[in-house]
């Protein structure tokens, strides 16, 4: 369930809905407004009701927000907890630590469904990106980080990257988070050469990127963008464009699944468009994927089956020789999958579904979970009731027996809503009750 944005600025203040609520009477008191704020009408906006003018203004006055701007932005835009140190510290070296020192100590907060990065601000962070230097000058003291040390975490990522895909990040995000305040903590404090130096900014890319995947796959879609953020200013830093590009491609997924399908293709656009010549196919396929997933969301169906021609092309191309370490993971599942997608969406319902069954037998244990949903709806589509179903029921198995992943309940929660229909139906009726069993924290 989405934590609304005035529910997380009364928590950081430590504001109890009561307290809240008195403070907003005597505010407007203090400006001539009479308020009949109490605590169940504090409530009620939190639930999605949209205070009045008279308390908006005394809102706004009472967090020194100009109510002008309260007014063009609208609610609950205009509350001040949109703040993300990753857009606001310049793109330096010590900008780049200071976001993510910023993140080991407030990345556990979160808004759910609120995604705090949009619009001109997505816009403005990847021409950041695009403007900023790529290397800066070393001299942090402290103690001497080894090369040892440094092939230690390099390793600890591999590893956790591998549990990811089979156990799904809600189980390992503690982890990965603990990670990453180790490698910032080197940055702040140790001592190393220009080598280590670039190894270090390029692993704190790597964690934080991963640590930003998991909260995704939990479902803490805010951190998620926040930990993306800290992942893209630490490739700049180490000169990592090519997984630069990467974050921006993956960033998308998140502003497209919140409706936001136009600003996926801007972000998928600027990532190609300045990704380094010298990219392999391989990594081309991967960004051209995303930019059919991005074309075919926002409607573009023939451009996004040019894109995915494009994809596929490079994929051909590709030797297992010049795979980045941080694409290991993709492959023909993930190809297939993005394929059934665009195609699904095209109206070309049986050769999605082919697409499909071959992504989900051949894809890692979460991914299987999450990408059963999809085959559902495809099957569905298709007529073939009983094939969705078993799709559907095959993913929540795995959701019962050994993977945790908020993104892949969700989804199957979304075909079980198409089901309503046929919910008289005794095998769609069994479904809908054992998936209602599966725990939300899967």
């Amino acid at each position: 369930m989405a934590v609304h944005p005035l529910s997380f600025l009364r928590q950081t203040r430590g504001w109890g809905k009561a307290e809240f609520a008195r403070l907003m009477q005597a505010h407007g008191r203090s400006l001539g407004i009479p308020l009949a704020t109490n605590r169940t009408t504090v409530w009620k906006w939190e639930q999605g009701q949209e205070p009045d003018a008279d308390a908006q203004c005394v809102l706004a006055d009472l967090l020194r927000v100009p109510y002008e701007q309260a007014r063009r932005e609208g609610w609950p835009r205009w509350l001040p907890v949109w703040e993300v140190t990753g857009l606001t510290a310049p793109w330096t070296e010590a900008g780049t630590v200071e976001a993510l020192s910023e993140l080991v100590g407030s990345g556990r907060m979160d808004r759910r469904g609120f995604l705090t990065i949009t619009g001109v601000a997505l816009t403005g962070l990847a021409a950041s990106w695009v403007d900023a230097p790529s290397a800066f000058a070393s001299a942090l003291g402290g103690d001497q980080v080894t090369d040892t040390m440094v092939s230690t975490i390099e390793q600890r990522i591999s590893t956790l990257r591998t549990l990811d895909d089979q156990l799904g990040g809600a189980t390992l995000l503690e982890q990965a988070r603990g990670d990453l305040a180790l490698v910032t903590g080197l940055l702040s404090t140790g001592r190393y050469t220009e080598n280590i130096r670039l190894r270090l900014y390029a692993l704190a890319a790597r964690v934080s990127h991963l640590t930003g995947w998991m909260a995704y796959d939990a479902g803490l879609r805010s951190a998620g963008q926040r930990y993306y953020v800290g992942a893209l200013r630490s490739a700049r830093t180490a000169g990592d464009d090519a997984f630069g590009a990467f974050i921006l491609a993956e960033m998308g997924v998140h502003v497209s699944e919140a409706g936001r399908t136009a600003e996926r293709v801007d972000l998928i656009s600027t990532a190609i468009d300045n990704a380094p010549r010298t990219l392999s196919p391989y990594t081309h396929s991967f960004l051209y994927l995303h930019k059919a997933e991005a074309l075919s969301r926002d409607g573009e169906h023939a451009k996004a089956g040019t894109a995915l021609n494009r994809a596929v092309s490079h994929w051909e191309r590709h030797t297992t020789e010049e795979n980045p370490d941080w694409l290991n993971w993709f492959g023909e599942a993930q190809l297939k999958s993005t394929e059934g997608k665009v195609l699904l969406r095209s109206g070309q319902v049986e050769r999605a579904t082919g697409s499909l069954e071959t992504s989900v037998n051949s894809a890692a244990p979460r991914d299987k979970a999450v990408r059963s949903s999809r085959l559902a709806e495809a099957r569905l589509a298709g007529g073939d009731l009983d094939g969705a179903l078993d799709a559907a029921n095959y993913g929540t198995e795995l959701l019962e027996s050994s993977v945790s992943s908020v993104r892949a309940l969700d989804r199957l929660k979304e075909f079980s809503a198409h089901l309503e229909p046929r919910k008289s139906v005794p095998a769609v009726r069994e479904f809908r009750e054992r998936l209602q069993a599966v725990p939300v924290a899967a």
